[in-house]
Order: structure tokens, then C-alpha cells, then sequence
């Protein structure tokens, strides 16, 4: 999942952009998230210390502080040196600094046209997600699933378990950030995952290098982000 922060000092524009994220995002049924937005540049830069995830940053280069847009887009970089970074200004004349600050901006959008401002923004969107799919499927292996029209790409090592819904024919994924309910069963994951996904229950899944401990008295997985799961009696050998 993509994570998406704003920085911009005025209000209203602020406002429009958000709309345009949220509504885009929903549209088009986009794998990323509105993490913040927020007018104060220290603000952003601290919440992108703790992020997880990649971000895509609409950064304004006058923020009215004593850190502009582009001092940001640079610190941004050291935690983040992948992420999407595109400035959003009514100061055209100032594109050639993007290149002098060497922050790697995939996009200059002006705020003088609210149509192209629309259009821009979702481009942009697009083209993060497209190319955040292509990296990530060359450097990990990545487990694809589609939920309600909507493809999400999550990385073996963030999967902790599968484990049977209440749904029929459904099966939910625990992971690092989250959890995803989807068609499928543990019959069919078994068969299609690797070696590193063992069976341990009849209703659930796990990743044998995301468990911290195993309770082989109370048959329980511990697993590294503090959930648990059974064992059965049956499966406790081969686990």
C-alpha cells in the first residue's frame, strides 16, 4: 500500500487536493491511503519518520515556514528515497529549482488551472501505483489479490497468516497493516504458495518466518506482530 501526505499552507488548496486524492483513490479503486495532510512542514517530516510504507508527497514549495517544499522534498529522501514527490505551486518560474535541490520530483503542477489540477493529480496517482507495482514485484515476491475490483500487491514478508472467514468460500489475510477478506480457501492457498506457508489448522495458514514462539502445550503460534492462531493436534508434527 501506498501512503499519500500533503503539505500545503493554504486551507482551501489543501481542501481541493484532498478532494481530488479521495475521490480519485475511490474511483479508481487505488491501493493507497491519505495518511495526512497537514500546513506545517516539521509536522509531515515527523510522521514520515515512522512510516512503513512508501509515500507520494504533494508538496507546495512556499509553506510560509523556514523549511520550503523543496528543503522538505530533500529530507523527505533520507527516509523515503523511493518515494513520489510532486510539487504543487502557483510559482511556475520556480520548476528549474526541483532539479537544483536534486530531489527527483516526478511532477510539477501548477494551481493557476483547477481543471488541470484534477487531471495532473490523478496522473500522477496512476502513475505511482504503476510503477510501485513494477519495483516491487522485481524485488519481492509478492502475493496478488483482487478485492472489489481493486488489485492489491502485498509482500510474502508482510503476511503473518490466512485463516478461514465466516464467509463462505472466503478466506481473510492477516498482515502487517492490515487485514483483507477475499475469495478463496485454505485448500487452494496451500496448493499455490511456497514452501514457506504450512498448514497448521484446518482453518488457518501461517508463515513460518513471521512466527516469534510456539505454545506446543496450549497448541498456540505466536506470531511477530502479537497475534496467535491454534495448532491442531494432528498438523503440530509437521509444523
Amino acid at each position: 500500500m501506498l501512503n499519500i501526505f500533503v503539505c500545503e499552507d493554504n486551507t482551501a488548496h489543501r481542501r481541493t487536493i484532498i478532494k481530488i486524492i479521495q475521490n480519485t483513490i475511490l474511483i479508481d479503486e487505488l491501493d493507497m491511503q491519505l495518511v495526512l495532510d497537514v500546513g506545517d512542514p516539521y509536522v509531515l517530516l515527523e510522521k514520515v519518520k515512522t512510516s512503513q510504507n512508501m509515500g507520494i508527497y504533494f508538496l507546495d514549495i512556499n509553506l510560509n515556514h523556514k523549511m520550503n517544499g523543496m528543503k522538505l522534498a530533500q529530507r523527505i529522501r533520507l527516509f523515503d528515497p523511493r518515494g513520489f514527490i510532486i510539487f504543487i505551486t502557483a510559482h511556475s518560474e520556480l520548476s528549474y529549482m526541483t532539479f537544483q535541490y536534486r530531489v527527483e520530483a516526478m511532477d510539477f503542477i501548477l494551481k493557476d488551472n483547477p481543471a488541470e489540477i484534477k487531471v495532473k493529480i490523478r496522473e500522477c496517482l496512476l502513475n505511482a501505483i504503476e510503477r510501485y507495482t513494477l519495483q516491487t514485484n522485481k524485488t519481492h515476491n509478492v502475493y496478488a489479490i483482487e478485492v472489489g475490483g481493486r488489485k492489491i500487491n502485498i509482500d510474502y514478508d508482510d503476511i503473518f497468516f490466512f485463516e478461514t472467514s465466516r464467509n463462505i468460500h472466503k478466506v481473510i489475510l492477516h498482515a502487517k497493516d492490515r487485514q483483507i477478506e477475499f475469495s478463496s480457501t485454505i485448500k487452494e492457498l496451500t496448493n499455490t504458495l511456497g514452501s514457506n506457508f504450512v498448514r497448521c489448522h484446518r482453518s488457518f495458514l501461517v508463515n513460518k518466518n513471521n512466527i516469534k514462539e510456539i505454545d506446543t502445550k496450549n497448541r498456540i503460534i505466536y506470531f511477530t506482530n502479537g497475534e496467535t492462531c491454534i495448532i491442531s493436534t494432528r498438523m503440530m508434527k509437521e509444523l
